[in-house]
Protein backbone atom coordinates (compact mmCIF):
# COMPACT_ATOMS: atom_id res chain seq x y z
CA UNK A 1 0.00 0.00 0.00
CA UNK A 2 3.01 2.58 0.71
CA UNK A 3 3.30 2.84 -3.75
CA UNK A 4 1.20 4.93 -5.10
CA UNK A 5 0.13 3.57 -8.92
CA UNK A 6 1.13 5.46 -11.35
CA UNK A 7 -1.84 6.58 -14.02
CA UNK A 8 -2.94 4.53 -17.10
CA UNK A 9 -1.64 0.85 -15.47
CA UNK A 10 -5.41 -0.05 -14.64
CA UNK A 11 -5.33 0.93 -11.20
CA UNK A 12 -6.81 4.01 -9.08
CA UNK A 13 -4.03 6.03 -7.98
CA UNK A 14 -3.94 5.37 -3.74
CA UNK A 15 -4.41 8.77 -2.17
CA UNK A 16 -1.56 9.45 0.17
CA UNK A 17 -2.17 9.53 3.83
CA UNK A 18 0.85 11.55 4.67
CA UNK A 19 2.89 14.42 3.20
CA UNK A 20 6.26 14.73 4.03
CA UNK A 21 7.72 18.45 3.54
CA UNK A 22 11.01 18.77 3.23
CA UNK A 23 12.46 22.44 2.66
CA UNK A 24 16.11 22.34 1.17
CA UNK A 25 19.14 24.79 0.21
CA UNK A 26 22.64 23.32 -1.07
CA UNK A 27 20.99 19.54 0.87
CA UNK A 28 21.90 17.09 -2.81
CA UNK A 29 24.07 14.32 0.04
CA UNK A 30 21.31 14.23 2.00
CA UNK A 31 18.45 13.61 -0.92
CA UNK A 32 18.32 10.19 -1.26
CA UNK A 33 19.35 9.27 2.21
CA UNK A 34 16.33 10.71 3.76
CA UNK A 35 13.76 8.97 1.64
CA UNK A 36 15.39 5.86 2.20
CA UNK A 37 15.01 6.34 5.81
CA UNK A 38 11.56 7.93 5.20
CA UNK A 39 10.30 4.20 3.32
CA UNK A 40 11.57 2.39 6.18
CA UNK A 41 10.13 4.43 8.64
CA UNK A 42 6.55 4.56 6.54
CA UNK A 43 6.09 1.01 5.02
CA UNK A 44 3.02 -0.24 5.00
CA UNK A 45 1.79 3.34 4.84
CA UNK A 46 0.50 5.36 2.19
CA UNK A 47 2.77 8.50 1.50
CA UNK A 48 4.17 11.17 -0.82
CA UNK A 49 7.60 13.26 0.03
CA UNK A 50 7.64 17.32 -1.34
CA UNK A 51 10.89 18.55 -1.35
CA UNK A 52 10.73 22.52 -1.59
CA UNK A 53 14.19 23.63 -2.85
CA UNK A 54 15.29 27.39 -2.72
CA UNK A 55 16.74 26.60 -6.30
CA UNK A 56 20.46 25.09 -4.72
CA UNK A 57 23.37 26.24 -6.16
CA UNK A 58 24.60 22.36 -5.36
CA UNK A 59 22.03 21.37 -7.24
CA UNK A 60 19.36 19.78 -5.00
CA UNK A 61 16.62 19.83 -7.34
CA UNK A 62 18.38 18.21 -9.56
CA UNK A 63 19.13 15.19 -7.33
CA UNK A 64 15.59 15.17 -5.92
CA UNK A 65 13.93 15.50 -9.59
CA UNK A 66 16.13 12.32 -10.87
CA UNK A 67 15.03 10.40 -7.37
CA UNK A 68 11.48 11.45 -8.76
CA UNK A 69 11.44 9.71 -12.02
CA UNK A 70 12.29 6.88 -10.22
CA UNK A 71 9.91 6.89 -7.51
CA UNK A 72 6.22 8.50 -7.82
CA UNK A 73 5.63 9.43 -3.81
CA UNK A 74 8.61 11.82 -4.61
CA UNK A 75 7.59 15.65 -5.67
CA UNK A 76 9.82 18.58 -6.12
CA UNK A 77 9.03 22.51 -6.01
CA UNK A 78 11.89 24.54 -7.10
CA UNK A 79 11.69 28.17 -5.87
CA UNK A 80 13.08 30.73 -8.13
CA UNK A 81 13.37 34.18 -6.19
CA UNK A 82 12.47 33.40 -3.10
CA UNK A 83 14.05 31.92 -0.09
CA UNK A 84 13.18 30.94 3.34
CA UNK A 85 12.44 27.94 5.46
CA UNK A 86 8.91 29.50 6.68
CA UNK A 87 7.74 30.26 3.44
CA UNK A 88 8.79 26.52 1.58
CA UNK A 89 7.12 24.89 4.30
CA UNK A 90 3.68 27.13 3.36
CA UNK A 91 4.05 26.50 -0.34
CA UNK A 92 4.87 22.69 0.41
CA UNK A 93 2.18 21.67 3.22
CA UNK A 94 -0.52 23.60 0.90
CA UNK A 95 0.51 21.83 -2.47
CA UNK A 96 0.25 18.50 -0.79
CA UNK A 97 -2.69 15.92 -1.13
CA UNK A 98 -2.82 14.08 2.17
CA UNK A 99 -5.12 14.91 4.83
CA UNK A 100 -1.64 15.26 7.11
CA UNK A 101 1.31 17.02 6.57
CA UNK A 102 4.59 16.85 8.35
CA UNK A 103 7.72 19.12 8.20
CA UNK A 104 11.27 17.50 8.22
CA UNK A 105 14.31 18.85 7.69
CA UNK A 106 17.01 17.38 5.68
CA UNK A 107 20.13 17.07 7.07
CA UNK A 108 18.80 13.91 8.78
CA UNK A 109 18.65 15.60 12.39
CA UNK A 110 14.95 14.68 13.15
CA UNK A 111 13.97 11.37 13.71
CA UNK A 112 11.66 10.14 11.15
CA UNK A 113 10.41 7.09 13.11
CA UNK A 114 8.85 9.19 15.22
CA UNK A 115 6.37 9.81 12.15
CA UNK A 116 4.13 7.02 12.22
CA UNK A 117 3.38 7.34 16.36
CA UNK A 118 2.53 11.56 15.34
CA UNK A 119 0.36 10.17 12.62
CA UNK A 120 -1.66 8.25 14.48
CA UNK A 121 -2.09 10.70 17.11
CA UNK A 122 -3.78 12.78 14.19
CA UNK A 123 -5.89 10.11 12.35
CA UNK A 124 -6.93 9.00 16.28
CA UNK A 125 -8.24 12.37 16.53
CA UNK A 126 -5.91 13.24 19.57
CA UNK A 127 -4.41 16.14 18.19
CA UNK A 128 -4.46 19.02 15.49
CA UNK A 129 -0.60 19.62 15.84
CA UNK A 130 1.74 17.15 17.15
CA UNK A 131 5.32 18.64 18.01
CA UNK A 132 8.75 16.74 17.81
CA UNK A 133 9.82 18.00 21.11
CA UNK A 134 13.61 17.85 22.63
CA UNK A 135 12.69 19.22 25.71
CA UNK A 136 10.23 16.71 27.16
CA UNK A 137 10.80 13.92 29.10
CA UNK A 138 12.60 11.09 26.90
CA UNK A 139 14.27 13.96 24.26
CA UNK A 140 17.37 15.32 23.75
CA UNK A 141 19.51 18.17 22.27
CA UNK A 142 22.63 16.81 23.30
CA UNK A 143 24.15 16.93 19.54
CA UNK A 144 23.81 20.76 20.40
CA UNK A 145 27.24 22.81 21.06
CA UNK A 146 27.23 25.32 24.12
CA UNK A 147 26.43 28.25 22.32
CA UNK A 148 23.79 26.48 20.20
CA UNK A 149 22.07 25.14 23.21
CA UNK A 150 21.76 28.28 25.45
CA UNK A 151 20.27 30.25 22.21
CA UNK A 152 17.74 27.66 21.80
CA UNK A 153 16.85 27.71 25.02
CA UNK A 154 16.71 31.48 25.37
CA UNK A 155 14.73 32.02 22.21
CA UNK A 156 12.23 29.21 23.78
CA UNK A 157 11.58 30.92 27.33
CA UNK A 158 11.05 34.36 25.10
CA UNK A 159 8.64 32.26 23.02
CA UNK A 160 6.97 31.52 25.81
CA UNK A 161 6.83 34.31 28.40
CA UNK A 162 6.29 37.05 25.37
CA UNK A 163 3.94 34.96 23.09
CA UNK A 164 2.53 33.28 26.06
CA UNK A 165 3.16 29.85 23.86
CA UNK A 166 2.50 27.10 25.97
CA UNK A 167 4.56 23.99 24.52
CA UNK A 168 8.21 22.83 25.77
CA UNK A 169 9.65 23.48 22.16
CA UNK A 170 7.98 26.02 20.23
CA UNK A 171 11.36 26.25 18.16
CA UNK A 172 10.87 22.91 16.90
CA UNK A 173 11.18 22.44 12.86
CA UNK A 174 9.60 18.62 13.30
CA UNK A 175 6.29 18.91 13.53
CA UNK A 176 2.86 16.98 11.70
CA UNK A 177 -0.46 18.91 11.37
CA UNK A 178 -3.59 17.95 9.93
CA UNK A 179 -4.01 19.93 6.72
CA UNK A 180 -7.11 21.89 7.01
CA UNK A 181 -6.31 23.26 10.24
CA UNK A 182 -2.92 24.52 8.58
CA UNK A 183 -4.89 26.21 5.78
CA UNK A 184 -6.87 27.86 8.07
CA UNK A 185 -3.65 29.93 9.75
CA UNK A 186 -1.85 29.92 6.24
CA UNK A 187 -2.96 33.16 5.24
CA UNK A 188 -1.67 35.15 8.58
CA UNK A 189 0.89 33.22 8.64
CA UNK A 190 4.76 34.65 7.89
CA UNK A 191 6.78 33.76 4.77
CA UNK A 192 9.84 35.00 6.00
CA UNK A 193 11.81 33.60 8.76
CA UNK A 194 13.10 30.01 10.17
CA UNK A 195 10.41 29.41 13.07
CA UNK A 196 7.35 27.99 10.91
CA UNK A 197 5.87 25.89 14.05
CA UNK A 198 6.33 28.90 16.59
CA UNK A 199 4.23 31.01 13.95
CA UNK A 200 1.91 28.96 13.67
CA UNK A 201 1.24 28.10 17.18
CA UNK A 202 0.93 31.95 18.03
CA UNK A 203 -1.23 32.23 15.39
CA UNK A 204 -4.08 29.72 16.37
CA UNK A 205 -3.86 31.75 19.63
CA UNK A 206 -5.07 28.35 21.71
CA UNK A 207 -7.20 26.91 19.15
CA UNK A 208 -5.03 23.83 18.35
CA UNK A 209 -4.90 20.78 20.62
CA UNK A 210 -0.99 20.04 20.27
CA UNK A 211 0.49 16.78 21.91
CA UNK A 212 4.13 16.74 22.38
CA UNK A 213 6.53 13.71 21.77
CA UNK A 214 9.78 12.99 22.37
CA UNK A 215 13.29 12.92 19.79
CA UNK A 216 16.62 12.80 20.08
CA UNK A 217 17.71 15.88 18.10
CA UNK A 218 21.12 14.17 15.69
CA UNK A 219 24.05 15.27 14.67
CA UNK A 220 24.53 16.75 10.44
CA UNK A 221 26.31 14.14 8.69
CA UNK A 222 26.34 16.11 5.04
CA UNK A 223 26.25 20.13 3.78
CA UNK A 224 26.50 22.61 6.85
CA UNK A 225 24.09 24.58 8.93
CA UNK A 226 21.42 26.96 7.79
CA UNK A 227 21.58 28.92 11.34
CA UNK A 228 23.54 31.76 11.37
CA UNK A 229 22.94 35.31 12.90
CA UNK A 230 19.98 36.58 10.95
CA UNK A 231 18.07 33.65 12.59
CA UNK A 232 18.29 35.89 16.05
CA UNK A 233 16.98 38.60 14.12
CA UNK A 234 13.96 36.96 12.45
CA UNK A 235 12.85 35.58 15.57
CA UNK A 236 13.21 39.11 17.55
CA UNK A 237 10.90 39.75 13.90
CA UNK A 238 8.47 37.28 14.47
CA UNK A 239 8.37 37.73 18.15
CA UNK A 240 7.39 41.38 17.59
CA UNK A 241 5.30 40.54 14.72
CA UNK A 242 2.60 38.61 17.00
CA UNK A 243 2.74 41.15 19.50
CA UNK A 244 1.32 43.21 17.05
CA UNK A 245 -1.42 40.98 15.90
CA UNK A 246 -0.15 40.92 12.65
CA UNK A 247 -0.76 44.10 11.90
CA UNK A 248 2.72 45.28 10.42
CA UNK A 249 5.11 42.00 8.48
CA UNK A 250 7.72 40.75 9.65
CA UNK A 251 9.47 42.65 6.68
CA UNK A 252 8.11 45.75 7.51
CA UNK A 253 9.38 45.44 11.15
CA UNK A 254 12.87 44.82 9.99
CA UNK A 255 12.78 47.58 7.40
CA UNK A 256 11.86 49.71 10.36
CA UNK A 257 14.60 48.60 11.93
CA UNK A 258 17.31 49.14 9.79
CA UNK A 259 15.90 52.02 9.22
CA UNK A 260 16.39 53.09 13.20
CA UNK A 261 20.18 51.84 12.77
CA UNK A 262 20.17 54.15 9.72
CA UNK A 263 18.97 57.34 11.63
CA UNK A 264 21.83 56.46 14.22
CA UNK A 265 24.22 56.89 10.97
CA UNK A 266 22.97 60.19 9.92
CA UNK A 267 23.76 61.63 13.36
CA UNK A 268 27.19 60.54 13.94
CA UNK A 269 27.88 61.34 9.77
CA UNK A 270 26.38 65.13 10.81
CA UNK A 271 28.56 65.46 14.32
CA UNK A 272 31.73 64.09 12.65
CA UNK A 273 31.41 66.62 9.60
CA UNK A 274 30.86 69.67 11.63
CA UNK A 275 32.57 68.93 14.67
CA UNK A 276 36.00 67.29 13.09
CA UNK A 277 35.76 68.43 9.60
CA UNK A 278 33.83 71.62 10.28
CA UNK A 279 32.18 71.24 7.29
CA UNK A 280 29.03 73.89 7.17
CA UNK A 281 25.83 72.32 8.13
CA UNK A 282 23.46 71.89 4.30
CA UNK A 283 26.72 70.09 3.16
CA UNK A 284 26.83 68.10 6.17
CA UNK A 285 23.43 67.23 6.63
CA UNK A 286 23.57 65.71 3.01
CA UNK A 287 26.71 63.92 3.21
CA UNK A 288 24.91 62.45 6.56
CA UNK A 289 21.29 61.60 4.70
CA UNK A 290 23.57 60.07 1.31
CA UNK A 291 25.56 57.57 4.18
CA UNK A 292 22.20 56.82 5.92
CA UNK A 293 20.54 55.76 2.85
CA UNK A 294 23.27 53.90 1.50
CA UNK A 295 23.92 52.23 4.52
CA UNK A 296 20.14 51.72 5.03
CA UNK A 297 20.54 50.10 0.79
CA UNK A 298 22.61 47.68 1.82
CA UNK A 299 21.47 46.46 5.30
CA UNK A 300 17.85 45.65 3.36
CA UNK A 301 19.37 43.87 0.67
CA UNK A 302 21.46 41.83 3.29
CA UNK A 303 18.66 41.19 5.84
CA UNK A 304 15.01 42.34 4.89
CA UNK A 305 14.89 41.38 1.26
CA UNK A 306 18.11 38.49 1.04
CA UNK A 307 15.48 35.99 0.02
CA UNK A 308 15.30 38.72 -3.33
CA UNK A 309 18.84 39.94 -2.70
CA UNK A 310 20.09 42.03 -5.46
CA UNK A 311 23.37 41.24 -7.30
CA UNK A 312 26.03 42.31 -9.57
CA UNK A 313 25.13 45.45 -11.47
CA UNK A 314 21.46 45.08 -9.83
CA UNK A 315 23.02 46.40 -6.90
CA UNK A 316 24.13 49.77 -8.41
CA UNK A 317 20.59 49.94 -10.29
CA UNK A 318 18.58 49.57 -7.30
CA UNK A 319 20.95 51.91 -4.98
CA UNK A 320 20.48 54.16 -7.32
CA UNK A 321 16.50 53.76 -7.08
CA UNK A 322 16.53 53.45 -3.36
CA UNK A 323 17.71 57.09 -3.24
CA UNK A 324 15.03 58.35 -5.42
CA UNK A 325 12.96 56.64 -3.14
CA UNK A 326 14.01 57.65 -0.65
CA UNK A 327 13.92 61.59 -1.05
CA UNK A 328 10.31 61.65 -2.06
CA UNK A 329 9.80 59.89 1.25
CA UNK A 330 12.22 62.80 2.66
CA UNK A 331 9.62 65.39 1.22
CA UNK A 332 6.77 63.13 2.38
CA UNK A 333 8.17 62.81 6.09
CA UNK A 334 8.21 66.83 6.03
CA UNK A 335 5.25 67.07 4.34
CA UNK A 336 3.33 65.29 7.09
CA UNK A 337 4.96 66.65 9.97
CA UNK A 338 4.26 70.26 9.17
CA UNK A 339 0.90 69.54 8.67
CA UNK A 340 0.59 67.97 12.02
CA UNK A 341 2.51 70.79 13.87
CA UNK A 342 0.29 73.10 12.17
CA UNK A 343 -2.42 72.04 13.70
CA UNK A 344 -1.14 70.65 17.26
CA UNK A 345 2.17 72.15 17.56
CA UNK A 346 3.74 69.50 19.68
CA UNK A 347 7.30 68.85 18.25
CA UNK A 348 7.62 65.28 18.81
CA UNK A 349 4.25 64.44 18.25
CA UNK A 350 4.57 66.24 14.17
CA UNK A 351 8.28 64.33 13.71
CA UNK A 352 7.02 61.15 14.77
CA UNK A 353 3.88 61.10 12.24
CA UNK A 354 6.54 62.59 9.83
CA UNK A 355 8.73 59.61 10.23
CA UNK A 356 6.44 56.65 10.57
CA UNK A 357 5.00 58.38 7.23
CA UNK A 358 8.89 58.11 5.62
CA UNK A 359 9.20 54.70 6.36
CA UNK A 360 5.79 53.26 5.04
CA UNK A 361 6.46 55.24 1.87
CA UNK A 362 9.60 54.01 2.10
CA UNK A 363 8.81 50.44 2.42
CA UNK A 364 6.13 50.19 0.15
CA UNK A 365 8.02 51.81 -2.23
CA UNK A 366 10.87 49.80 -2.03
CA UNK A 367 8.76 46.63 -2.57
CA UNK A 368 7.31 47.97 -5.23
CA UNK A 369 10.56 49.35 -7.45
CA UNK A 370 13.89 48.43 -6.17
CA UNK A 371 13.22 44.93 -4.30
CA UNK A 372 10.05 43.88 -6.80
CA UNK A 373 9.82 40.35 -7.64
CA UNK A 374 10.47 39.37 -11.03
Amino acid sequence: MNEAIRPGQGTAVVTPELSVVVPTFNERDNVVALFRKLEVALAGRAWEVIYVDDNSPDGTWDVVRALAREDSRVRCIRRIGRRGLSGACIEGILASSAPCAAVIDADLQHDETQLPKMLALLQGGEADLVVGSRYVEGGSADSFDKQRAGASMLATEVAKRVLRVEIADPMSGFFMIRRDRFEQLAPQLSTQGFKILLDIVATARGSLRIKEIPYSFGSRLHGESKLDSMVALDFLGLVLAKLTGDVVSLRFLLFAMVGSLGLLVHLVALFVALEVFNVPFPEAQACGALLAMTSNFLLNNFLTYRDQRLQGLGILRGLLLFYLVCSVGLIANVGVAFSVYDQEPIWWLAGAAGALMGVVWNYAMSGLFVWRRR
